[in-house]
């Protein structure tokens, strides 16, 4: 098992199945960010796809967010912003892919793993997939993975998220939009995945690519405004404030 993770996908019945993993809790470094959207661009290529499914591995946390092992060891505003553009890059590209992309969330997601879950075109959870927009409490802010997460559970709702830095329970992204639906345990969730992709696979793909196009609407900016983003914590998490905040984490 590598420690830097993997990323496979698995085509059948018009289902492109997306799955990644790292062993420190699914969390993501440059190279899985990287991997991941590699994989949903090459999905959005090919003909036999015409759905996506987006899952991590394990019965685990869904995402751990960015890797920690990377952001200490960052030490330049170079290193630093090219870091936070591989969470840029792989929002930017679920927004692109022509095909709508479900996200099976079977738990706790923390973070980027937030943003990855909000740039989903629908979400799917069980009731213990609680979510947290932690960076604050690190030392930087949700730049990067705030659009998506703003265009989901609306202005009001994500000021409250990003500020206070606590978690909120599954029914709270349900209620705001963030979770399409949510289940009460993974066998159910598994189904209602399952099903809710072979519905969307057999629709127009036409139809499909043109409504995720409405969906999207006012995001043609976004690659600008992403890199902005990333810059902005690029610079923060160079701070003295961050490294001890960071590393206080770790020991947890």
């Amino acid at each position: 098992m590598s420690e830097n993770g993997h990323v496979n996908i698995e085509v059948a019945d018009g289902v492109g199945t997306v799955s990644f993993f790292h062993p420190k809790k699914n969390s993501l470094p440059g190279s899985l960010l990287k991997a991941i959207a590699s994989t949903i661009d090459e999905a959005g290529a090919n003909n036999d796809v015409k759905v996506v499914v987006l899952q991590s591995e394990g019965e685990g946390p869904f995402c751990a967010g960015a890797s920690f092992d990377e952001l200490l060891a960052i030490d330049n505003f170079d290193t630093g912003k090219e870091f936070f553009m591989g969470f840029a890059r792989l929002i930017l590209a679920m927004r692109r892919c022509p095909k709508f992309i479900i996200a099976r969330i079977q738990g706790k997601t923390v973070g980027g793993g937030v943003g990855v879950a909000a740039a989903a075109d629908y979400a799917l959870a069980t009731k213990r997939s609680a979510v947290r927009l932690s960076e604050l409490a690190i030392g930087i802010g949700p730049f990067v993975v705030g659009p998506a997460v703003e265009r989901k559970v609306g202005t009001g709702a994500f000021t409250a998220f990003a500020t206070d830095a606590d978690w909120r329970d599954a029914e709270w992204a349900c209620t705001h939009g963030l979770y399409a639906a949510i289940y009460d345990d993974r066998e159910q969730l598994d189904a209602a995945v399952a099903a809710r992709a072979k519905q969307l696979a057999g629709y127009s793909p036409e139809a499909m690519r043109r409504l995720k196009a409405v969906c999207w609407h006012g995001t043609d900016h976004w690659e600008t405004l992403l890199e902005e983003r990333a810059e902005e914590s690029g610079r923060l998490i160079l701070s003295d404030f961050a490294v001890r905040a960071i590393e206080a984490f770790k020991r947890r």
